[in-house]
C-alpha cells in the first residue's frame, strides 16, 4: 500500500497525519497501527496473567517452570513498556 498526499482519521476527534513521500509511508502505516500494537500487547499480557494467576498453560496444568517464565515475562514486559513511556491501563 503507497499513501499519497494527506490521510484525515475521525475517531474520537480529528487526526490529521500528513506526510510528503513513500518514504514516510511505515511512519504513517506504524501511526495508523499503534491501536492495534496496543492491542496485541495487551493480548499477550493477559496469556502471561492467566498461566501466573490459574497456572494453566495450552489446556493443562502449567509446570512451575512455565508459571515462573511467564512471570518473568509478564515483568519484563512492563519493564519494557515502562521505559517507553507506555502502560496498557
Amino acid at each position: 500500500m503507497i499513501f499519497t498526499g494527506q490521510l484525515k482519521l475521525w475517531k474520537m476527534g480529528k487526526i490529521i497525519l500528513e506526510f510528503d513521500s513513500v518514504e514516510e509511508r511505515d511512519d504513517a502505516r506504524a501511526a495508523l497501527d499503534a491501536y492495534q500494537w496496543k492491542g496485541a500487547v495487551w493480548d499477550l499480557d493477559q496469556e502471561l496473567r492467566k498461566i501466573v494467576k490459574y497456572g494453566q498453560f495450552d489446556g493443562r496444568e502449567a509446570t512451575s517452570e512455565e508459571v515462573e517464565g511467564a512471570d518473568k515475562l509478564r515483568q519484563k514486559l512492563r519493564e519494557i513498556l515502562e521505559e517507553y513511556n507506555l502502560n496498557l491501563e
